[in-house]
C-alpha cells in the first residue's frame, strides 16, 4: 500500500472485500495526511513501513509531520519506520517492484514510486492536476520542487499516468500542457 491517509477502516475493508493482505506500508513522504492510519495497519497486519531516511524521526514527531501545527487536528504519530529509504533504486521484488525516486520538495524526504511496466508514477504530494506541492510546511522549498518536478517527472514519458495524493489521476503530457506552474519550466 502507497500512503494510507488516515482511512484504516476503507482500507482494511478494502483488503476484506478483495481477499487481499497487506504486507507492506510504503510512504511518499512522512506529512500528517498520508501517515494517519499507519500505525493501527502495520498493527494490524504486521507489516513494515518504508519511508525516505531524511523523514526517519516524522512518524514519532507531530511538529515535523505537521499534525501537532494546526488547530483541531488530532495528533498523529507512529512508530519509526522499519525501512528506511537511503538511495534511489528498484523498491519491491517479484511481481511488484518499482523505481524509487527521490523527489524533494513538498518536503526533504518526499520520494515517488515509478512502475515502468504499468507506465504510472505515484507522486505523493509532488505534482497534481494543474498544481504542485505546497511548501509552507516543514522542510519544504519551492526552489528544490521546481528543479525536482523538472528533472524527475517531465523527463517521464508523456502518457505517464501521475497518481498523486490529493486529486484526479493526470498525464505528465497533459501537465507539460496545461499547468499553469509550470509553464516557465517548458
Amino acid at each position: 500500500m502507497i500512503d494510507p491517509g488516515g482511512e484504516e477502516d476503507r482500507v482494511n475493508a478494502l483488503l476484506q472485500e478483495r481477499s487481499l493482505k497487506l504486507k507492506a506500508i510504503w510512504l511518499t513522504h512522512a506529512h500528517f495526511d498520508h501517515i494517519g492510519a499507519v500505525q493501527p495497519l502495520r498493527e494490524k497486519w504486521d507489516c513494515p513501513v518504508y519511508l525516505h531516511e531524511e523523514e526517519k524521526d516524522w512518524l514519532v514527531n507531530p511538529t515535523l509531520n505537521g499534525s501537532g501545527l494546526f488547530a483541531g487536528i488530532e495528533k498523529i504519530a507512529a512508530e519509526p519506520a522499519e525501512e528506511l529509504i537511503k538511495a534511489e533504486g528498484i523498491l519491491g521484488d517479484g511481481g511488484f517492484a518499482c523505481e524509487v525516486y527521490h523527489t524533494p520538495g513538498h518536503s526533504p524526504g518526499s520520494v515517488s514510486f515509478y512502475f515502468n511496466e504499468e507506465n504510472v508514477i505515484f507522486s505523493g504530494d509532488v505534482l497534481f492536476m494543474a498544481g504542485v506541492g505546497r511548501t509552507d510546511l516543514p522542510g519544504g522549498d519551492q526552489e528544490t520542487l521546481m528543479r525536482t518536478i523538472q528533472m524527475r517527472m517531465l523527463t517521464l514519458p508523456a502518457n505517464t499516468s501521475v497518481a498523486n495524493g490529493h486529486g484526479p489521476l493526470t498525464t505528465i503530457g497533459d501537465e507539460k500542457r496545461s499547468n499553469p506552474f509550470l509553464m516557465d519550466l517548458n
